[in-house]
């Protein structure tokens, strides 16, 4: 008989042998216990199916990292409906965008975030609950209450039968065009993710619930997760998620943005043992801090240190090796449709080359002909995974037949990564296929900051590259090209992309050109306008 899984099902089921005192959710000053989480996760999918919520509703979730993120994920799998993340830094196009795509009939956020949802809700009648979490901003009188749907009622479990098949979505920008739903189905998902076990551990999946259970209970102590990035972002949900499906904690900081003395304040107060991170822009930081400030925060429970989305370069992990030499720094490579890619270890024990990862059990890399490319070759493919996969993209059967692809009878997601495979089976980066720009875990299309720039009345064409950065991984940055009689004013476009664009897609630089040398078919030189910036810049 084959075992199938339901987070809600996991979680209902965890949330029984866990010591109700053990925290579920610390942030600040603000403990959730386990008994506390699970009757307001219960009561708030109660109340969400009362007000006329259905299986199979999608519930977008558009907050900064807090506990009712994760209550109202537990929530979504509790009552079946299907998680939505919202990048809080959009603005109102793009959220009426996503919520439109995704269908969602309900929408949980933070007053915050009110005077966005005020402009938006118009042009959203499908979204029949607005749900106000109060974080201290002015809300609006007619939402409903958080607070009191999570309160009302007895706690009680929710009987209804679910399903392997209910889903999560996680939007990503992808490498083209506007943001669009990854569906991953419980099932898949519990499973790619270990099944309870961990892979880099050497901790094998479980076989079904009891053993789960069983390994919940044994544990003295839960795991203790931090989640740096956001968790609305595939790195930071996932890693949350998984906390609290293995009957432990998550913490978050109360922070908007990233603080590394925050952070490090967290780890010691709260024994963190797993911190989630994207990259160089959390890490480098970290060490900067404990470099200046030795011995300040004992960071020595940390066991291991996860990072995924960007390069993560190996004089930082060495930093932070030095710091605790009983670190595991796990790089994973992975993507919102294609999870399990590649890893690559670093302890004190074993060094590592940037870029370079073993090929995940379930991979091949293939060239753009579908032709499977050999170790050794020196050819170049995009590498591919098979096995447990998402069911596609929400509303979109052309980019799923695109990126979901059957080669040989064998059904893979190929999200466009190009890779070498080395003689000995490892992998080395070569990046995307696409120009997409990856900035501190956010993927930055050139085609929108392009146009948004390109309606400035100086601006004739514009180009955009992503740059290396040691704090970004990549920096946005653009070079124009300018209508005669105009010189460039970096600044003022800057200031002017903003009604265009989200904050985080504003270009860090902005540089001229006299001719961005298009080919006559007006096809885009991004090599000559990458090294023209980078050579301007002097990076490199």
């Amino acid at each position: 008989m084959t075992v199938t899984w339901n987070y809600g099902d996991i979680i209902d089921a965890v949330g029984d042998v866990v010591p109700g005192d053990r925290p579920a959710l610390i942030h600040g000053d603000r403990v959730v216990t386990w008994s506390d989480f699970v009757a307001r996760s219960n009561n708030l999918a109660a109340n969400m199916l009362a007000n006329g919520a259905k299986p199979n509703d999608k519930i977008a979730i558009y907050m900064r990292n807090r506990p009712e993120y994760l209550e109202s994920l537990t929530a979504a799998f509790k009552a079946r409906l299907t998680h939505v993340n919202v990048n809080y830094r959009y603005i109102d196009n793009e959220l009426i965008y996503l919520l439109d795509n995704a269908d969602a009939t309900v929408c949980i956020y933070t007053a915050e975030f009110a005077p966005n949802v005020a402009h938006i809700r118009g042009q959203l009648p499908q979204v029949t609950q607005w749900i106000e979490v109060d974080d201290g901003h002015p809300g609006l009188e007619d939402a409903l209450h958080y607070e009191d749907l999570a309160t009302t009622g007895d706690g009680a479990t929710l009987t209804h039968p679910r399903s392997p098949k209910d889903q999560l979505f996680i939007y990503t920008g992808g490498t083209t065009g506007m943001p669009k739903g990854v569906m991953w189905s419980h099932d898949a998902l519990w499973n790619v993710l270990g099944a309870g076990g961990n892979v880099r551990l050497g901790v094998p999946p479980c076989a079904d619930l009891d053993e789960h259970l069983a390994r919940v209970k044994s544990a003295a102590a839960g795991p203790v997760s931090l989640p740096l990035p956001p968790l609305m972002h595939g790195t930071g949900l996932l890693s949350g998620l998984s906390a609290i499906a293995g009957g432990g904690t998550c913490v978050t900081l109360v922070s908007k943005s990233f603080e590394a003395e925050l952070a490090l304040q967290n780890i010691e107060q709260h024994g963190v043992t797993t911190v989630i991170i994207v990259g160089d822009a959390f890490a480098r930081p970290l060490v900067e801090f404990m470099d200046a400030n030795p011995g300040k925060y004992d960071f020595s429970s940390v066991v291991a240190i996860t990072s995924s989305g960007v390069m993560w370069t190996r004089d930082v992990k060495a930093g932070l090796l030095r710091h605790n030499e009983n670190l595991l720094l796990a790089d994973g490579f992975s993507s919102s449709e294609a999870i399990g890619l590649g890893s690559s270890i670093m302890t004190k024990d074993q060094a590592i080359e940037v870029a370079q990862f073993t090929l995940g059990p379930s991979c091949k890399v293939f060239t753009e002909d579908d032709v499977e490319v050999m170790p050794g070759s020196g050819e170049s493919g995009m590498v591919a995974v098979s096995g447990f996969l998402p069911d596609g993209y929400y509303k979109d059967q052309a980019k799923t037949d695109k990126t979901f692809k059957v080669i040989n009878g064998v059904r893979y997601s190929i999200p466009g990564d190009f890779v070498r495979v080395e003689a000995d089976g490892s992998l080395t980066l070569l990046g995307r296929g696409s120009n997409c720009i990856n900035t501190a875990g956010e993927k930055v299309f050139p085609e929108e900051v392009e146009e948004a720039l390109k309606h400035h009345p100086s601006v004739m064409d514009c180009l955009v590259v992503g740059i290396t950065d040691a704090k970004w991984g990549q920096s946005i940055t653009a070079v124009v090209e300018l209508n005669p009689g105009f010189e460039l004013e970096e600044v003022e476009l800057k200031d002017f992309s903003r009604a265009h664009l989200a904050a985080y897609k504003i270009p860090k630089r902005i540089l001229v050109l006299d001719s961005l040398e298009r080919a006559p078919n007006g096809k885009a030189n991004y090599k000559l306008i990458k090294d023209y910036a980078e050579k301007t810049l002097g990076v490199g």
